[in-house]
């Protein structure tokens, strides 16, 4: 086994004395696992932090061992662990991604995506431009692995006007005049998620709302305490960001 590609960090595991297992996400081969020898040294540790991009080379003999791993930091985001906005918004990227994603399965979609969002952060530390990005990089996530919402049309109706809420049960949109009555038992749906455009920040705790409750219930189902708590986090520093 041997591939080489580019790579975004995703989690550390240390192995052994001075050794660091590392998880990865590249473009075309998915999530890749790798040993780092010396991954704890003074000179390696800058490098692998989570949402850093590196050029990763993967060796083994065989498909079922671990491959050594080389890296070279192709981009350093470490400076943002140090500010605890931007440091929770890399903590969860990785960790969701980390945590729902199967070894070596391609997503060049999430790759991209992921990429994008990171980019965003490093840009504006402060949440402005990216934190509705979040929810739609969690609404991909849930998309790629086969759980995807139905914002298009109105589960009751099959109309595509007007949809206003999401079915908590569903997960497909309902319109307002069918949500009549019952609006305190579905999720509102802010338009963003479905046109795009710039959120307030109303808007984006609404589909946070959203894409929490369906990752927790489709993806985190058996990690929950540990992964979902990272989120939780990163919403209660965006809340105070803005209060």
């Amino acid at each position: 086994m041997h591939l080489a590609a580019p790579a975004i960090i995703l989690a550390l595991r240390a192995h052994g004395e001075h050794g660091v297992v590392v998880r990865a996400l590249t473009p075309n081969d998915g999530v890749r696992a790798g040993y780092v020898r010396g991954g704890r040294s003074r000179a390696l540790r800058p490098v692998l932090q989570p949402a850093n991009t590196i050029l990763g080379e993967w060796r083994a003999r065989t498909d079922e061992q671990l491959p050594a791993l080389t890296v070279e930091l192709v981009h350093s985001r470490a400076t943002l662990h140090t500010e605890p906005l931007p440091a929770a918004a890399l903590d969860w990227l990785a960790t969701l991604t980390a945590a729902a994603l199967p070894e070596a399965q391609p997503y060049p979609q999430l790759y991209l995506a992921l990429a994008g969002i990171l980019d965003a952060v490093e840009a504006a530390p402060l949440a402005r431009g990216w934190a509705g990005a979040m929810a739609r990089y969690e609404l991909l996530v849930l998309a790629q692995l086969g759980f995807g919402l139905d914002l298009e049309r109105c589960v009751v109706t099959g109309s595509d006007e007007d949809i206003a809420f999401v079915s908590p049960k569903s997960g497909g949109g309902v319109s307002r005049a069918a949500a009549t009555g019952y609006e305190d038992r579905l999720l509102p749906l802010p338009n963003f998620l479905r046109a795009g455009g710039e959120p307030d920040w109303p808007d984006v705790f609404a589909a946070l709302a959203i894409t929490g409750r369906f990752l927790a219930r489709d993806i985190m189902t058996d990690r929950r305490a540990d992964v979902i708590s990272a989120r939780d986090r990163l919403i209660d520093r965006l809340k105070r960001a803005v209060a």
